[in-house]
């Protein structure tokens, strides 16, 4: 009975919005486009495809189908899903140890960016001298008082649309934000291509340079298809929680997959025709955002009026990823302790907030503070991303394709028969049994530095 009247996404519009806001980050800003170019471009790119049909989607799609046919939080999905006596449960929790990790750190970042776009209105960091760039982002993160202050805003932000509910906070900012990106990004790319050695930047995101590919290559492409769509932390498997009984999965996430690549290849358009117009490295990391950004439009007609644009469009892909990991400790909470939603979010906030606050400090008060030579930002981004995430998603890929049963599986990817998809469930089968666990392995080894 209490199902029945459990929030879920009102529409396919809202669907769509929703799980593509939790694939976009700020990893699609630099990161991504980054990587393509200094890993042969267009070559990079085919593998990066290959292995997110390979790794990525079939991971998403079980996760997005678990969480819809149990209609709960991720605990609880597993343990009403798992034959019983098994422990599946603990992949949920899982999911809610990572979560709590990446937002720890990841609000932090998140926090840079809101900063960057008071200083981008005021003017403060619009130069084109690196010293000044660089002297800006350093006050910013060894000053604890703003780095905890912007941390601790950010996650009253997320908070309070996450206050609102799953439809009206969630979903509908989710339809306002994914356009809003869309269009910001546009704008950008227009400016970019004017650019005198426009041609240089898009040569190299798009020039195809096989002699670059490598093992290695293949290895990061698929880490990155991997990570990238969210996948092994809960957040899909909440959402897909909140998904509608006649939703086409599959569908849906082919065409998540495709928007999420659209955003970083147009944020890579948008940015380094002006990177390499200016004489910039293109090279990659959170902090050279803050660093190289404003220099490079300090050199651009109306460069501070794009430069707003720029950092309100981080804040845009930042706010939607934020939503979606916030949401599994909020909805665990809620279900599992039968907390009201209200005093969930609140006891999520609090918490992350004191988390938080040690990789907050990690540049500033706690600089000299390490864990197997790692600061706490560092440490909690290298455990979630290469031990807690790999092993939530080979779980995930182990559990839809083996304990859960294949006509399970296929009922639920079917929408209990109405799609004839029979053919598509049996591929998704045999990639989530024998093909995505290995790669996700070698992918984690990799993080490990196993070899």
């Amino acid at each position: 009975m209490k199902q029945q009247k459990r929030a879920g996404f009102s529409s396919s519009f809202g669907v769509l919005a929703a799980t593509l806001g939790s694939a976009v980050g700020l990893g699609n800003i630099w990161k991504f486009p980054y990587l393509t170019g200094a890993n042969g471009g267009a070559g990079f790119l085919l593998i990066y495809l290959l292995a997110t049909l390979l790794v990525g989607l079939p991971v998403m799609i079980a996760e997005i189908t678990l969480g819809r046919r149990a209609k709960v939080n991720p605990i609880s999905t597993m343990e009403q899903l798992a034959p019983k006596g098994r422990p599946w449960w603990l992949v949920g929790v899982i999911g809610l140890v990572a979560a709590f990790l990446i937002v720890a750190f990841y609000s932090e970042v998140v926090g840079w960016v809101f900063a960057y776009i008071v200083k981008a209105i005021d003017g403060s960091i619009l130069s084109s001298d690196r010293h000044v760039t660089e002297a800006a982002f350093a006050s910013l993160i060894s000053n604890p008082l703003q780095a905890l202050l912007w941390q601790w805003g950010v996650l009253l932000f997320i908070g309070g649309i996450l206050m609102l509910g799953v439809t009206k906070g969630i979903e509908a900012i989710a339809k306002k934000l994914m356009p809003l990106l869309f269009l910001l990004l546009l704008l950008l790319c227009a400016v970019s291509l004017s650019l005198e050695k426009a041609g240089e930047g898009l040569a190299f995101l798009f020039r195809p340079d096989f002699s670059k590919l490598s093992a290695a290559v293949v290895l990061t492409a698929m880490g990155l298809a991997f990570f990238k769509l969210s996948v092994g932390m809960g957040t899909m498997m909440t959402y897909g929680s909140y998904f509608r009984d006649d939703q086409d999965i599959p569908l849906t996430t082919l065409r998540v997959m495709a928007a999420d690549l659209g955003v970083s290849m147009l944020a890579g358009i948008a940015i380094f025709p002006a990177v390499f117009t200016f004489g910039f490295a293109p090279s990659a990391g959170p902090s050279l955002v803050f660093i190289t950004i404003p220099a490079v439009f300090s050199q651009i007609p109306m460069g501070q009026a794009l430069m707003v644009v720029f950092f309100i469009l981080a804040a845009v892909a930042a706010t939607g990823a934020m939503l979606s990991l916030m949401e599994v400790p909020v909805v665990i909470f809620h279900e599992r302790l039968g907390w009201s939603r209200r005093k969930a979010t609140l006891v999520t906030m609090l918490s992350l907030a004191a988390l938080g606050s040690v990789c907050a400090l990690s540049n500033s008060t706690l600089a000299g503070f390490t864990l197997f030579n790692l600061n706490m930002f560092d440490l909690f981004d290298f455990v979630s991303s290469n031990i807690f995430l790999p092993v939530g998603g080979i779980a995930i890929a182990l559990f839809a394709g083996w304990a859960w049963g294949k006509d399970n599986f296929r009922q639920a990817i079917s929408n209990q028969g109405r799609l004839r998809n029979g053919t598509l469930a049996n591929v998704l089968l045999f990639l989530l049994r024998y093909i995505s666990p290995v790669l996700i392995l070698l992918v984690m080894l990799k993080g490990l530095q196993v070899f």
